[in-house]
């Protein structure tokens, strides 16, 4: 359960312990999402009138393709997590590293906030290994794979630099 009471919130502090469903409305459609759910644990409590912190982590992973060689990449994700909310209105609320809670609602809904922190702590890029050699650019084969039958022609456009160095 990502969603808590505002008024039992001001009464005492609760644990957190959810999940963010990878097939949440939350998520927009260009986000990097979850290839299962993000897992979620914490403590969510007051910080002063109209104002409520959470302290936790998510974890979770997220299924891709290596951005050198396009094969199937899967990574994990790990991020500790501090999150303000402050009710709008408040001075706090301007700032930009603090999430505003609309007036006059009962409950803190902690999924847009997760949502934000996943998109920004999952890679935009990954690698299949460290070590990918990724695709020849000419005939599209799998340098991880072996060498290609390409010829090492070099473009025309060096030959200034290479006659400098004494190569051509």
């Amino acid at each position: 359960m990502l969603s808590f009471d505002l008024r039992a919130l001001e009464a005492k502090a609760v644990q957190v312990a959810g999940r963010l469903s990878a097939r949440d409305p939350v998520w927009d459609e260009h986000d990097v999402r979850p290839a299962d759910a993000v897992h979620v644990t914490g403590r969510l409590s007051t910080a002063g009138s109209g104002r409520f912190y959470f302290s936790g982590h998510m974890s979770g992973h997220v299924d891709t393709q290596c951005r050198r060689c396009l094969a199937p990449a899967s990574l994990d994700v790990k991020e500790e997590l501090h999150l303000l909310f402050a009710e709008e209105g408040t001075p706090e609320a301007d700032e930009p590293d603090v999430y505003a809670i609309p007036s006059r609602v009962n409950s803190l809904d902690l999924r847009p906030a997760i949502r934000e922190q996943w998109v920004l702590a999952a890679p935009a890029f990954a690698l299949c290994r460290e070590d990918c050699k990724g695709l020849c650019p000419r005939c599209g084969a799998d340098l991880n794979v072996g060498d290609c039958s390409c010829d090492a022609t070099i473009d025309p456009r060096w030959s200034a630099l290479r006659s400098m160095r004494g190569d051509a």
